[in-house]
């Protein structure tokens, strides 16, 4: 403002307009002679420098949340960074489960090198499947038999003696001992030569039956010693022959176990399973023998039976748990589904003949164990989502190892299950999600703290400047080159520039969310392809922008068809009383419009003070509500320092039904106010954008871009007069980013744009009369706007005096 409240601002050139890239600056004659570089990491240095100290901290605690946007590529800016330096790291080792024989239900957990868990797996099941080859060759051999005939023999030959003593010693006695078929045996009496039978023997006088029976008994004690030693020698006769299939089965054994030895048994625990492995081969050899060929053994010396599930060789087969055969340095895993199984590990079971089981073989892996030794990337609202996920993690991350457990829900009966040994945790973390859920997580469940004390903050936008620009079109290389489009040529990697700054609503910025830019260079590029060309061009560039838009702003086009009927009222021409044109900024998914907005301001006698009909009915926000106490206090700042301000007023958002929030309509709002009590007409022609302070200073407001185009297009369909135009705070000046035709418009002088600093300044511009300042004996100047306010406001007070006179 000048001395006598004449405007000092003037319309903007169209230079002013956008941050233009002309082709010809690009520093690359097209994308091909790019350098391909990893430029990600110039634009992020706080997040990098989270990342770096990932790497060289150790231990379970210093973990990884990446905060930013969603449409910041978050996972693939780890990914970038993690996957060059996992590269260099070590390879982590592999590990199997394996048949725990001391306890089957504790399976053990063995650490091998990188690639050795497949060989494992490999030779030991092909050990296994020759040795049961070779064990039912052995024992179908002459030389097997002819060892098992010799004890068969032995056995008979000693039995028989044994027997022959029992005969004789029975007929010294006077009595005749038969053995049945059966193996019973009958004690009879002989008398005369012969046999006495029942009856024969009841008709014996009783002395004599006694006698008889006396001796039978004596008889009968000294025949079960033979008996006893029978069944001894049954008993020794299937130990020699249990001895003799275990040596059979260990000369078969010993090639093949010696073999494993020689590759795994420099493994501790691995040489101690092996012998525990021999063991139990030979202790259940007749797993191995043909049923035909295996000898009947003695309850006491038979296996137990089979359980469902069970088999006698699943035992001896190795479960390849984590395999890092083909992996190179560390492993960098992305889990986009983290349920607890997918997640932490899970046992599986597998039904038989009704009944579920499980076993060693059945442990399967989670995310936790393939990233052991390296990264592991989760996105924070999907493992909140599975709240056993999230607190299995940090259970593991507390512990530093890693177990399977098998969880039950509460409505579930559990059954009977294994405890494989937990595997030894060194990982590191990238919890990736919003700002949002890091404060809500940091302040609501400790144990985040304790474990993610590495904050990486990606930054939506960076400088523009040469050297960024460079940069930045370098991560535009690598996006061309994977996802295999065609090369863009110097004009449309300029376009593509002012893109990112157009994303950023900053001229000085460029915006970081490269999946929005991928998107639209990937529609540029099948735009280029489908016209058969070979490169993409900036036109490409443009009609992808435009058809992307065309996508979406459906209910943008259904808004302006009601202002071109007149049905939402807003004059892009003419002039009123207590009326101005606001602007709004309106957002329906992902796409952002701006409208513009009919405001009024009605002024009356009396005491209610001017009301905000939005907060009356429960439609304006704090922030609107705020910008509506600023206002008042900038009317008691300038006139009510010789008066009180008395009066009944109204400001309105015409045809509002949505609810307003945020304060850039304050500078509207007060034109439209100081227009009412002036009774000075605002013209039409012009919308306003701005926030005001206490003292009368226009401050920036979001979406100015937006804002423009939307009365820009209300005006555009309505005919350009050449008077229309906005106004806008200085401070937003940066954030201009206009499209074409409104910047080809002002150019030709059919729409401007007016930066102001003072409220003072709109209202030159909007009403064509200065505002006036104060001279020293505080009046404002006649012809003044101000002076007009003034008089009014006084006029409005002593009217209310009146009036509470006549009430009294």
């Amino acid at each position: 403002m000048t001395k006598n409240g004449s405007p000092s601002s003037k319309a903007l050139p169209a230079a002013k307009l956008r941050a233009a890239m002309p082709g010809g600056k690009i520093p690359y004659d097209g994308s091909a002679a790019i350098p391909r570089k990893n430029g990600l990491e110039k634009f992020q240095p706080r997040a990098m420098q989270a990342l770096r100290m990932a790497l060289a901290i150790r231990g379970n605690e210093f973990n990884v949340y990446l905060s930013g946007d969603a449409t910041m590529g978050r996972t693939y800016f780890a990914k970038s960074h993690l996957g060059p330096a996992a590269a260099h790291r070590g390879t982590p080792p592999d590990w199997v489960y394996i048949y725990n024989f001391d306890d089957p239900d504790r399976p053990l957990a063995v650490e091998l090198p990188a690639g050795t868990g497949k060989r494992l797996r490999t030779e030991q099941g092909k050990a296994i499947a020759d040795l049961r080859k070779d064990i039912q060759a052995v024992f179908e051999k002459e030389q097997y038999h002819k060892k098992l005939d010799a004890l068969s023999k032995a056995f008979n030959k000693n039995r028989d003696e044994l027997l022959l003593k029992m005969e004789e010693t029975a007929g010294t006695r006077g009595f005749s001992l038969e053995i049945t078929d059966q193996g019973s045996l009958t004690l009879s009496p002989v008398k005369e030569g012969r046999p006495l039978s029942d009856e024969d023997f009841d008709e014996l006088l009783p002395d004599e039956r006694q006698r008889l029976k006396g001796k039978g008994e004596e008889l009968l004690t000294e025949i079960n010693t033979y008996l006893r030693r029978i069944a001894q020698s049954e008993q020794s006769l299937r130990r020699d022959e249990l001895n003799l299939q275990r040596e059979t089965a260990k000369a078969a054994l010993e090639p093949h176990l010696g073999r494993l030895r020689g590759l795994f048994g420099m493994i501790e625990k691995l040489a101690d399973y092996y012998d525990a492995l021999e063991a139990d081969i030979l202790d259940n050899v007749d797993q191995f023998i043909p049923r035909e060929s295996a000898p009947a053994l003695p309850v006491a010396l038979q296996p137990e039976p089979l359980q469902p599930g069970d088999d006698a060789f699943s035992r001896y087969e190795v479960n390849l748990f984590v395999d890092n055969s083909g992996l190179k340095g560390s492993p960098v895993i992305v889990e986009d589904h983290p349920t607890p199984h997918n997640l932490l590990g899970s046992i599986e079971r597998e039904s038989e003949m009704g009944a579920l089981y499980t076993d060693f073989t059945l442990i399967k892996a989670g995310a936790v164990h393939k990233a052991n030794h390296g990264f592991l990337l989760l996105n924070a609202e999907d493992v909140l989502s599975h709240p056993n996920s999230w607190d299995g993690l940090l259970r593991s991350l507390r512990c530093g190892h890693a177990r399977i457990e098998d969880p039950v829900e509460p409505d579930q009966v559990r059954t009977k299950t294994i405890e494989p040994e937990p595997i030894p945790l060194d990982l590191r973390i990238v919890l990736v999600g919003t700002d949002e859920t890091y404060e809500t997580l940091l302040y609501h469940d400790d144990r985040f703290q304790k474990f993610f004390k590495l904050k990486a903050h990606l930054q939506g936008d960076f400088e523009r400047n040469a050297a960024s620009i460079r940069t930045y079109l370098q991560v535009v290389a690598r996006i061309i080159d994977e996802a295999d489009l065609l090369p863009f040529d110097q004009a449309a990697l300029g376009g593509i520039v002012d893109l990112s700054s157009r994303l950023a609503e900053d001229q000085k910025r460029l915006s970081m969310h490269f999946p929005v830019v991928r998107d639209r260079m990937i529609e540029a590029d099948a735009l280029a392809r489908m016209d058969g060309r070979e490169t993409v061009t900036s036109l490409d560039l443009s009609r992808a922008l435009a058809d992307h838009e065309f996508r979406s702003n459906l209910f943008e086009d259904l808004f302006m068809a009601d202002y071109d009927r007149e049905v939402i009222k807003v004059a892009t021409g003419g002039e009123a009383v207590g009326r101005a044109n606001g602007l709004s900024v309106t957002m329906f998914g992902d796409y952002e419009f701006g409208l513009p907005h009919q405001i009024s301001c009605t002024v009356g006698v009396g005491h209610g003070g001017i009301l905000d009909l939005e907060r009356e009915a429960q439609l304006g926000g704090p922030i609107h509500t705020k910008g509506m106490m600023i206002l008042k206090s900038y009317l008691n700042g300038l006139f009510a320092q010789d008066k009180p301000i008395v009066l009944t007023g109204s400001l309105c958002f015409e045809q509002n039904y949505a609810g307003v929030e945020g304060d850039s309509a304050s500078g509207a709002e007060l034109a439209a106010l100081l227009s009412g009590l002036s009774g000075v007409p605002i013209n039409l022609a012009y919308a306003f954008t701005g926030a005001v302070s206490q003292s009368g200073a226009i401050m920036a407001v979001g979406g100015v871009t937006r804002k423009i185009e939307g009365f820009f297009e209300v005006c555009r369909r309505r005919g350009l007069t050449g008077d229309q135009g906005v106004l806008l705070p200085a401070d937003n000046l940066p954030n201009l980013l206009l499209k074409d035709e409104v910047v080809e418009a002002v150019d030709a002088g059919r729409f401007h744009i007016f930066p102001v600093k003072t409220i003072e300044e709109a209202m030159f511009i909007l009403t064509g009369m200065p505002s006036g300042g104060k001279w020293s004996k505080g009046r404002f100047p006649a012809g003044s706007l101000y002076r007009l306010v003034d008089e009014r406001l006084a006029e409005l007070a002593r009217l209310a005096e009146k009036t509470d006179k006549k009430k009294r």
